[in-house]
């Protein structure tokens, strides 16, 4: 996903959708006892009621993407309402995906017209996920600075419609301590970018080498910079796919998470079916949300639902519902 770099005038407005502080008082508040998690709703959640038919053909959508983003909306929501979509479920942080927005990234008025979308919903964005950029972990220092200039107008875009990070990936080819070497260099070189916009870059363990908790950490320890971290995904850890996109290798999700977590910055509540109780057949929320509190996280955490037995709305509501039960246990 390649865009140019942002226009400058527009680095000149700052969003955010902050509530006002309550008065402190010494009675006991609702506030007081809230969970010390807030809930936030990721984008990726509604992606077939965004795309529609579009998904039909992943190899085709790659290509459109590149020649004619727009036309891959074809479904029956318009990316432009998820505030208001967002708000509607009870949350007041969304996290975007560039991907719905692919031609926007420079796009002033399309951007001013969601920021105002966002403060009548009264939602804050909190991060862009950023794909199709290159790969920041690639072999060739050229295309990997190239890799590292496509992300500028998303780092653009998020300062400007006050967001804390950009979500990217790790991704690049060779062993994996080269790869690991070339991704600590591309990160650190957009992270030093992003810093002077006070935007977090966020490596999400997305396949690859990067669902290999061990080798992210690693990673963030050569990159060894404040504003370059992780977003821990609870379900983002098979290493290796085979021909029918069956997991071949899969990462011990616990571990991975407990690995992830000292460099979170945002934390991915991924979900994909449920049993009759309403618990995630594939992850242990209690266990996982516990290993979250333990590293001392206390940010968003966000629904992320790709499922297919239940609707996306339905996924949606049973997550947050989840969360909530998990989060009040804690």
């Amino acid at each position: 996903m390649s865009t140019r770099i942002f226009l400058p005038f527009l680095l000149l407005f700052i969003f955010s959708c902050s509530s006002k502080p309550q008065e402190p008082t010494d009675m006991p508040t609702e506030e007081a006892t809230e969970p010390a998690f807030k809930i936030s709703l990721a984008q990726w959640s509604l992606h077939r009621s965004f795309f529609g038919g579009a998904i039909d053909d992943w190899e085709a959508f790659g290509r459109m993407l590149d020649e004619s983003p727009d036309s891959l909306l074809q479904g029956e929501l318009d990316p432009m309402d998820f505030p208001t979509i967002a708000a509607g479920y009870g949350v007041n942080s969304i996290e975007l995906v560039n991907t719905f927005y692919f031609s926007k990234a420079q796009d002033e008025a399309y951007l001013t017209a969601f920021r105002n979308k966002c403060q009548e919903a009264g939602v804050s964005v909190g991060l862009i996920m950023c794909d199709r950029l290159g790969d920041l972990g690639d072999a060739d220092e050229a295309a990997r600075q190239k890799a590292v200039e496509n992300h500028y107008p998303w780092v653009d875009a998020a300062q400007f419609l006050g967001a804390h990070s950009i979500r990217v990936n790790a991704a690049g080819s060779g062993t994996a301590e080269e790869v690991a070497a070339q991704a600590a260099a591309g990160l650190a070189a957009l992270g030093t970018y992003a810093a002077t916009k006070n935007i977090n870059v966020i490596v999400e363990n997305h396949g690859g080498y990067s669902s290999n908790g061990a080798w992210l950490a690693g990673v963030m320890k050569q990159v060894n910079m404040d504003n370059v971290g992780t977003l821990p995904d609870f379900g983002n850890f098979c290493i290796e796919r085979g021909p029918a996109y069956e997991c071949l290798n899969e990462y011990d999700r616990y571990q991975g998470v407990a690995e992830l977590m000292p460099y979170a910055k945002g934390v991915s509540a991924k979900t994909h079916e449920f049993n009759a109780e309403g618990e995630e057949t594939h992850t242990d929320f209690l266990r996982m949300m516990k290993i979250v509190k333990e590293a001392g996280y206390n940010g968003y955490v966000g629904i992320e639902y790709e499922g297919r037995t239940l609707s996306e709305d339905e996924g949606i509501k049973a997550t947050k519902a989840l969360l909530e039960k998990v989060l009040q246990e804690l």
